[in-house]
């Protein structure tokens, strides 16, 4: 059997996902594929896609912003949206790739590829899965019909089923982490504060952290992760301060993230999730308004993270969790209770069951 796993570059988290998905389906030796939807619709769709959502988040998201309250508004209307309109429009296009390259599964990590599969599910006997990277169900979710769909928490059940997604399909087994992502890392917490930026490099980072610096104990060490963008690295390695680490994109953050004594990033979902796999003491630092917003809501409720809108919270947030060991432990412990850490083993083992994988 062949599986084929659809993301879309908007962000870097469908893309982690899909690569966590496909890395435990392989564990398993099962061929999986990994494409960006936008790439079969056309070369440069997905450069453009990901040019949108870059320019959706300047000007502390604004844009985005809006952009997701008109979703939600419009959710409500239960009017077939102009989202399903656009992306039914390449069914063709999806189906004819699923079909020369003989995929039996498609698991989907964004919306957009999982509204095509829905179109194309209604003229042909197709089997799919939408996985949700968010601790919300966001807009137009629920125009979607896949024969599972997995979302992050148990706890969110009530969320999902509020708008119109049947309870019988929802599979809440947390956003798929591949079990490699943890395995063999030193349980031994050094005194680092990470600072994730998130890999398009967002945040107001150049002003947090000379402020951290100037807040943070002499025997501690700040490391930023600035992912993709170069700009940020050059202008953080010109503040001369030896307790400073700075890289730009890594491809072991999980390392970074184990051995640190509490994590600062965006509330991501999948970067959040990371960090809860790895049982790290988590601040959640000005979200891009939206879906981030419900996903630090959802960490915060749960203690199993801080909240910080502004500055002065991350540096009183940061302040708090180095002198309290029993917060950190709290935090560990519910993160542990309310994260699956073989989440995407989970999803592998099911599919073995419930498709006759081979």
């Amino acid at each position: 059997m062949k599986v084929l796993v659809l993301t879309c570059s908007t962000g870097g988290g469908h893309n982690s996902c899909a690569r966590y998905i496909a890395a435990e389906f392989k564990e398993n030796n099962i061929v999986c594929d990994v494409k960006d939807y936008m790439e079969i619709i056309g070369p440069k769709a997905s450069k453009i896609a990901e040019k949108i959502y870059l320019d959706s988040t300047r000007n502390n998201g604004l844009i985005f912003k809006g952009v997701y309250k008109l979703g939600e508004l419009y959710s409500k209307t239960n009017i077939p949206s102009p989202v399903y309109g656009l992306n039914s429009l390449v069914k063709e296009k999806l189906y004819n790739y699923i079909t020369e390259n003989k995929y039996d599964l498609i698991i989907g990590t964004h919306l957009f590829p999982c509204i095509t599969l829905t179109a194309i599910k209604k003229d042909h006997p197709i089997k799919f899965i939408n996985v949700a990277t968010d601790y919300e169900c966001i807009p137009f979710w629920e125009e979607t019909n896949p024969d599972v769909f997995v979302i992050p928490s148990a706890l969110l059940k009530e969320r999902f089923t509020k708008k119109g997604i049947d309870p019988d399909i929802l599979f809440p087994i947390g956003i798929p982490i591949s079990t490699e992502f943890h395995r063999n890392l030193p349980k031994r917490k050094e005194k680092n504060i990470l600072l994730v930026s998130g890999s398009m490099g967002f945040g107001k980072i150049k002003t947090i952290v000379p402020a951290l610096l100037a807040n943070i104990p002499n025997d501690y060490t700040l490391t930023v992760i600035c992912g993709n963008n170069a700009t940020l690295v050059t202008e953080l390695t010109k503040i001369d301060d030896s307790r400073l680490i700075v890289k730009g994109f890594i491809n072991n953050l999980n390392e970074y993230i184990s051995k640190s004594i509490c994590v600062i990033t965006k509330p991501g979902g999948l970067t959040t999730t990371e960090v809860a796999v790895l049982q790290t003491p988590l601040i959640h630092m000005m979200p891009i308004p939206g879906v981030e917003n419900y996903n630090a809501d959802f960490f915060a409720q749960n203690k199993m993270s801080l909240k910080a809108n502004d500055l002065n919270d991350i540096i009183n947030d940061v302040k708090l969790l180095i002198n309290d060991e029993n917060l950190r432990k709290e935090m560990v412990e519910q993160q542990a209770l309310n994260i699956n850490k073989f989440s995407a083993h989970d999803l592998v083992k099911f599919c073995i069951k419930k498709y006759d994988v081979k």
